[in-house]
């Protein structure tokens, strides 16, 4: 972020009051939870609130609210379970072939749903220390079944196109490293941070680049949105997008069809819509299981196969993802003569998009 952007970024409570993001009588509760949870939305994404709007999805991301004070049972400060499968600081092994590498613990905006909240901001580590980067690598390159390292934290991109190309020769001369994608919202929340020096910095031989885009709402991919994906993808670096399913910003299915067919128009895939984490504080964001499988089931059929996301939950505890989805094979019925008939064929009960059932295969 440049430096001018970065005295415009609003931080206290005071100045979303100033700029009519919040009621000055929310001023106090706004307080607290600024104390407990960092605060920062961009220029970017101040311009494309509507204050008019006291629903707006784009404020209801990144505007916080006194139901953050409210924890539910269940809310966990690692809600997915990062520290039981970190073998050193900046590493999470859950996976056989990949690892997270948290590099940084800043990010250009703080999502009030955000899983790792209580891990990220101001008062915080802001990035490992030379000696836990040194552990880090050294990790990754005794480990040959590491395929994949995913740079995420807070976000990647805050560094510096400098530092940025140092830790990508790092892992690209590690040889079972293959595969260095990143997790980041700035191409959405400060856009000109993805600039002609920090894309060539992404690019290096011995390694394939991935870039994983995180937005909830169509209207996060205006045009300079656009213009910094357009600058990755034109550079070779295939784009994927991450999404949480939110109530009140993406829990209907012309948002969700919108979002996903502007990932689409933006020559990025989509890939996760992430169920809402059991982090603190954000009960009044999440939707049930049951809904976000409603919404998929609309979204099939409905927009092109390129817009269909895999709906996925976090398992609390550290078990990873697992899809949610619904499911469309439903009980099988045998309708063979003989069911005890070795050779019996099964026919199946599909449900298509619009709810209908039908057999198959058609005939026996």
């Amino acid at each position: 972020m440049t430096k001018t952007n970065l005295a415009r970024t609003l931080r206290e409570p005071a100045e979303l009051v100033a700029e009519g993001l919040a009621p000055a009588a929310a001023l106090p509760a706004l307080e607290r939870v600024a104390a407990r949870y960092a605060v920062a939305i961009t220029p970017a994404l101040v311009d494309l609130i509507d204050t008019s709007d006291p629903d707006d999805p784009i404020a209801r991301q990144f505007v916080p609210s006194a139901a953050e004070l409210d924890l539910k049972p269940g809310e966990n400060a690692d809600p997915i379970g990062d520290h039981p499968h970190s073998p050193t600081p900046g590493i999470v092994h859950r996976y056989p072939d990949r690892v997270l590498f948290k590099l940084v613990h800043v990010c250009a905006v703080y999502c009030r749903f955000c899983f790792r909240r209580e891990m990220v901001g101001p008062g915080k580590e802001n990035a490992l220390s030379d000696s836990a980067y040194g552990a880090a690598i050294d990790y990754i390159r005794a480990h040959d079944e590491i395929w994949e390292v995913i740079l995420t934290g807070g976000d990647p991109l805050m560094l510096s196109p400098r530092r940025m190309s140092e830790i990508m020769a790092d892992l690209a001369a590690i040889d079972h490293v293959k595969i260095i994608r990143l997790h980041t919202r700035v191409p959405v929340a400060e856009p000109a941070r993805v600039s002609e020096e920090m894309v060539a910095a992404l690019k290096v031989a011995g390694a394939t680049t991935w870039l994983a885009v995180h937005a909830n709402h169509a209207r996060e991919l205006a045009g300079p949105a656009r213009a910094a994906c357009a600058r990755l993808v034109d550079a070779g670096i295939p784009l994927v997008s991450q999404s949480v399913l939110l109530r009140g910003v993406n829990d209907d299915i012309a948002a969700l069809s919108n979002l996903m067919r502007a990932f689409v128009e933006c020559r990025i895939k989509p890939y996760y819509l992430h169920h809402g984490d059991l982090a603190p504080g954000t009960a009044h964001l999440r939707t049930t299981l049951a809904e976000g499988q409603d919404l998929m089931r609309k979204l099939r059929g409905r927009v092109s196969g390129l817009c269909q996301p895999d709906y996925v939950i976090d398992i609390p505890g550290g078990a990873g993802k697992s899809p949610v989805g619904p499911g469309y094979v439903l009980a099988p019925q045998n309708t063979a003569p003989d069911a005890d008939d070795a050779g019996a064929e099964t026919r199946y009960r599909i449900l298509d998009y619009c709810g209908d059932v039908h057999l198959y295969p058609p005939e026996i």
